[in-house]
């Protein structure tokens, strides 16, 4: 190794884990031109033994209460932030106020008014660079459906389907942050149709120009209080309010748009955390011209693949499995052919991609920055207020 690079993590719940396991695993899975060093992971003071506890762990060196104080005086060279959307922006701007490159986790803020001013702080900081972690680019069977467009293999793309479907989020599910308008910024809109609006950009090289209308359903107006968090994202078996007392959920609970990108394709985008029977149902599907794709991230190892191109005798949709290195994105990795990677890779994936930008050498694929994902955050808010105002909202209207 060249040199090495000292990553200071903020976050120590369900995303911390995600990250931690990428930053620990990377150098085993890829060849890196810089040493990531797992140095400090930072929390808030409540949060001081599971600290002590998580560092053990996923092999951080240090701990910290104080996440300021381990940005301007800890020597790290990249700050990793997993907190809660409200977070995100004070995160971000203080470290790259002090000169580091930042990674984010998505969507980048809770409000368009603060992923703005993140943007604007990174490009002030011209010496840093940043990244959004918007890790189903980098599962092979996206990567692969991104290069089969850049290639022409779809031709002129007509329709985008998008849905995240989730089923967690039912009237058991107690008062967790994420139901939290002020510290999520929105609920499954925020948190899944982000995910789906970023692959479709990813995928298909093409902006949004307009959402023609939307939907925002809020199903559980009030949810239980707790006094412990409990598991990760459900808050399954968290310890209720000694009273039984509930608190309003301040989040849309679905929220579904449809729109229409610059290249003329008609699209639709649907987010829910109360879809019964999808656990995570992330699927994208996109039809062309020559041909088309279908991805749905239960079977996150295939891709459907329709050629148009043939007579019509042999069309029919072809399962892709990929998993063949040299054939498929950052398959070469990882394990032989048909020997399934999960979702714990695509993080590895997206962190020996960052390291490699670091690094002055070029991803596999795109990374998001800043400013990629701001792109995604006005089409958020433009569904949103499509939905609020009920009319069509044009991409103009949102700076």
């Amino acid at each position: 190794m060249a040199k090495s690079m000292r990553i200071g993590l903020i976050g120590s719940q369900f995303m911390g884990r995600a990250h931690s396991n990428a930053w620990m695993s990377v150098g085993s899975f890829f060849d890196l031109p810089i040493e990531p060093v797992m140095q400090t992971v930072s929390d808030l003071p409540a949060e001081r033994e599971h600290l002590t506890r998580f560092a053990a762990r996923w092999r951080w060196h240090e701990t910290s209460t104080n996440w300021r104080k381990m940005i301007e005086i800890g020597a790290i060279d990249l700050v990793d932030i997993v907190t809660p959307n409200h977070v995100h922006r004070e995160c971000a701007v203080a470290a790259l106020e002090a000169g580091k490159h930042v990674a984010c986790e998505k969507p980048l803020a809770g409000t368009l008014d603060d992923a703005r001013e993140m943007v604007k702080a990174a490009k002030k900081a011209k010496s840093s660079k940043t990244f959004v972690w918007y890790n189903y680019r980098r599962c092979p069977a996206v990567a692969l459906a991104h290069q089969l467009v850049r290639q022409g293999r779809l031709g002129r793309i007509y329709h985008v389907r998008a849905s995240y479907l989730q089923d967690w989020g039912g009237p058991e599910t107690p008062l967790l942050w994420r139901f939290q308008g002020k510290k999520a910024g929105s609920g499954a809109h925020g948190d899944l149709n982000a995910h789906i609006i970023d692959m479709a950009r990813f995928i298909t090289g093409d902006e949004i120009a307009e959402v023609t209308g939307a939907i925002e359903e809020t199903f559980i107006k009030e949810r239980d209080l707790i006094e412990t968090g409990g598991g990760e994202i459900s808050g399954k078996g968290a310890k209720r309010s000694a009273r039984k007392r509930k608190g309003r959920s301040t989040v849309d609970d679905c929220l579904l748009f449809l729109a229409r990108f610059k290249g003329g394709a008609a699209a639709s985008f649907e987010a829910t955390r109360l879809a019964t029977g999808n656990q995570n149902r992330n699927q994208v599907e996109i039809n062309g011209e020559k041909g088309a794709i279908k991805f749905d991230f239960e079977r996150m190892n295939e891709l459907l693949w329709w050629d148009h191109t043939l007579e019509s005798r042999l069309r029919g949709w072809s399962r892709i499995m990929c998993t063949t290195g040299g054939d498929h994105p950052y398959a070469d990795a990882y394990w032989p052919p048909a020997h399934l990677i999960g979702y714990e890779h695509c993080f590895v994936s997206q962190a020996a991609d960052m390291v490699k930008a670091l690094a002055g050498r070029k991803p596999v694929v795109p990374l998001a920055d800043f400013e990629d994902a701001y792109q995604t955050q006005r089409v958020l808010h433009a569904a949103i207020v499509a939905a609020r105002e009920k009319r069509a909202v044009k991409m103009s209207e949102v700076k």
